[in-house]
């Protein structure tokens, strides 16, 4: 349910693996079990894969889920975009949507810190954090991770992109490292990628909260009280009811709205 960054390199990459190795030692190395003939392939539930069931079953069944949709005209965001990339302060830097979002969310936390927040059960305490470690959430070849960039709220823009493109790059080969999947405080998934419009991703485990990003499209839309061509997308915010109630969960995704669609607004939330 929670979603992956730059599936489309992923499946080339799993593509080649597959054309540099026999079938037969490709099923092997997995752990598959099938004879010949047969009409199902049983995988031993086991490593990543396992961990990752485990913690998403626990999740679901521990949090409160709350979801919210919102579908915002990013056009104005998608244009600065374009600007950016244009810029010679940004060359060589690697901007998507996801940088811009994930900047947004990071201002939008300040107005709206019960977000960052975790249910300590055992010691019957919310914690809050007073710092962002921002959770990616990665597809590897080893299955679904959600790495994160610590104290991504202290990054300039240009630190972000370079965080991220770390992140993906890394979690792509499979090398993430232990001490950057624990220790997230919220994240988001990129479901925008595959070309899914809105999700209902689940929560982190020990998070308030996960964004997931839908495509961005062209389609008609109202525009200055005429209707016209423009680049929409749709943010799925999952939030834990124990920590987040339904106001601040909505003013915080109206807030990341407001500023997608008029980037020029975060002068007024900083």
């Amino acid at each position: 349910v929670l979603n992956f960054v730059g599936g489309g390199d992923l499946t080339a990459t799993m593509q080649g693996l597959g054309a540099q190795e026999p079938a037969g030692a490709t099923a092997q190395a997995a752990g598959l079990v099938q004879a010949p003939g047969e009409r199902e392939t049983r995988t031993p539930i086991k490593g990543v894969r396992k961990f990752t069931a485990a913690a998403m079953v626990a999740s679901a069944f521990t949090a409160p889920h709350v979801i919210e949709f919102l579908t915002v005209d990013v056009t104005p965001t998608m244009e600065l975009l374009a600007r950016l990339k244009a810029s010679r302060a940004f060359a060589g830097y690697k901007l998507t949507p996801l940088t811009l979002v994930s900047k947004a969310v990071l201002i939008a936390l300040r107005n709206h810190p019960t977000l960052n927040a975790r249910w300590d059960e055992a010691n019957q305490e919310i914690v809050q954090f007073n710092y962002v470690n921002l959770g990616i959430a990665a597809a590897t070849p080893r299955g679904l991770t959600v790495p994160n960039i610590k104290d991504a709220d202290r990054m300039s823009l240009m630190d972000l992109s370079s965080a991220l493109t770390e992140l993906t790059d890394t979690a792509r080969a499979g090398k993430t490292s232990p001490e950057s999947l624990s220790g997230g405080t919220i994240s988001i998934t990129n479901i925008g990628v595959f070309g899914i419009d809105a999700g209902t991703p689940i929560l982190n485990p020990g998070e308030a909260a996960i964004l997931a990003l839908g495509a961005v499209r062209k389609m008609p839309w109202e525009y200055q009280d005429e209707v016209a061509l423009r680049q929409v997308m749709t943010l799925s915010l999952s939030f834990d009811h124990r920590l987040v109630d339904g106001e601040q969960g909505s003013r915080f995704l109206q807030d990341l709205g407001t500023m997608l669609a008029d980037p020029g607004m975060v002068l007024a939330m900083v």
